[in-house]
């Protein structure tokens, strides 16, 4: 049996055959009589309705089922009935191979076989077979073009779920399956969503069992032919995700949207960013979980917004600011995402400053401290400086002058005190703050962090001594230094490890 397309080519052929989601009965004659006469016929799997209609009218062929038993993993079978089908093809010139449903749906071998095909190794052809899609549509009595998916539950990932959509889950063929899908489908649905599972769909044995998410592994009656129906969810749920969050951003500011958000602009939201950040490092002080969460939902608020504007301005996208971060963290990261090997935190950031090096070489030429925002905080300005200035070669290789350098300072800071003018005082004193910083960095400690975690005890202690005086019926203002200082001390002794 030959075809036009076999004379145009000199290696080996594959015709692939869909047996379609039932029986023989639903095959196109054509496709039928194809199958009959094939000499060299090889089915993926038995497990199918036609499959033993065929074994009845005494066509022969070959099946892989044993190949399932004999390794671990899906990608491991079908690369072993793939190199089967390649050496048999090879050997025969021409074979059949036929799968249940469509070729081109779900079905690793058939992509597989493409390859080859694209390479210019074998030629394939590919007929019949009506997908379960089909059947499945119409047993739900749900309409595609609302917009689906058909996920594999062998490989189902989390980030690929859209929960917006009509989902189809083919491969549920186990309990072991089941829970796995039950368990990827719990992180983003409540356990009681409603579900249902569809076996045999289109044939005269199609049952839908609808049910709740949690119970999905407790059915027994999976089986190869069952697939998971998971409808779209409703508004309240999608609040978790992320592009109903854009779209929230986006209504606030389209034109009939909320005033004071219309009004923003990068530079009105530079302070908000500043204050969302500092509520962040209070709720990681407190430990304070939830806290925390709703403090880093004000900070991605801030970053939609602003991705907004550049939008509206035509300059850049969320979609853009993620892209840049993402491919800066592959690039920066060649010890996880390349063949570089990085053992240790130290290594880590050596490997990351010479690839920020590297960046700025192909860059124009610019200032050793231009990447040290002007709006930084002095503190840090301080800190950022000295570590650029360390890098260079200007820094003490140990505490000691550091040391002497303090005292020197502190000297001429106080002799300003007394005989100085108010500019000569404020230059004294920041250079007592500067060489403090440095102390710090030499003993690894981050200036911002420490100040920002004395002026929180500071607030805390004397928060205590304003309640103690309230519990008399007083103020700070009413108390004596002695006695507020009475009640520093009890604050400092409640609190002994802050």
């Amino acid at each position: 049996m030959t075809t036009k397309q076999d004379t145009y080519t000199n290696v080996p052929v594959i015709h692939i055959i869909g047996l379609g989601p039932g029986d023989l009965s639903g095959l196109a004659l054509g496709t039928y009589k194809t199958l009959t006469k094939a000499e060299r016929l090889y089915l993926r799997t038995e497990e199918h309705p036609s499959a033993k209609e065929l074994k009845l009218e005494g066509i022969s062929f070959h099946s892989f089922d044993e190949r399932y038993e004999q390794h671990d993993t899906f990608e491991a079978v079908y690369a072993a009935i793939t190199g089967e089908l390649l050496e048999a093809a090879g050997q025969y010139r021409r074979i059949y191979y036929a799968v249940p449903g469509h070729p081109m749906t779900a079905e690793d071998t058939v992509q597989q076989l493409l390859e080859e095909k694209r390479a210019g190794r074998i030629h394939v052809t590919i007929s019949g077979g009506q997908s379960f899609l089909d059947p499945m549509f119409t047993a739900l009595q749900v309409d595609p073009n609302d917009g689906f998916q058909l996920l594999d539950a062998t490989a189902l990932n989390l980030d690929d779920i859209r929960m917006n959509q009509h989902i189809i889950i083919s491969q549920v063929y186990d309990q072991l399956t089941a829970s796995e899908v039950k368990l990827t489908l719990m992180e983003k649905y409540p356990d009681d969503y409603g579900v249902t599972l569809v076996t045999a769909a289109g044939m005269d044995s199609e049952t839908l069992r609808r049910l709740p998410l949690y119970e999905l592994d407790r059915m027994v009656e999976v089986d190869n032919l069952t697939a998971l129906y998971v409808p779209p969810a409703k508004e309240q749920l999608m609040y978790r995700d992320f592009s109903t969050l854009r779209r929230v951003i986006d209504a606030l500011r389209a034109p009939d949207g909320c005033p004071w958000d219309r009004k923003q602009t990068h530079e009105s939201l530079k302070k908000y960013m500043l204050e969302e950040a500092y509520e962040v490092l209070d709720a990681i002080d407190e430990q304070n979980d939830d806290h925390l969460e709703e403090e880093l939902g004000d900070v991605l608020l801030q970053v939609l917004l602003h991705a907004r504007i550049g939008e509206e301005d035509g300059f850049f996208t969320i979609d853009d600011v993620i892209g840049t971060l993402t491919e800066k963290m592959i690039r920066r990261h060649p010890h996880v995402f390349g063949g570089e090997t990085a053992d240790t935190e130290e290594q880590v950031n050596a490997s990351w400053e010479a690839l920020k090096e590297k960046e700025k070489a192909d860059q124009p030429p610019a200032e050793r401290f231009d990447d040290i925002p002007g709006s930084m905080p002095a503190l840090m300005q301080a800190y950022e400086l000295q570590k650029k200035a360390g890098k260079a070669g200007f820094d003490w290789d140990d505490d000691a002058p550091m040391w002497k350098k303090l005292q020197e300072e502190l000297a001429e800071w106080l002799y300003e005190m007394k005989h100085g003018s108010v500019e000569s005082r404020k230059k004294e004193y920041g250079d007592v703050l500067f060489v403090i910083v440095n102390l710090g960095r030499f003993y690894k400690l981050y200036p911002e962090e420490a100040l920002y975690m004395t002026n929180r005890k500071f607030r805390q202690r004397f928060d205590y001594v304003e309640e103690a005086l309230k519990q008399q019926g007083r103020c700070p203002e009413d108390a004596t230094l002695e006695e507020m200082d009475g009640f520093w001390e009890e604050a400092k002794t409640k609190n002994k490890g802050e």
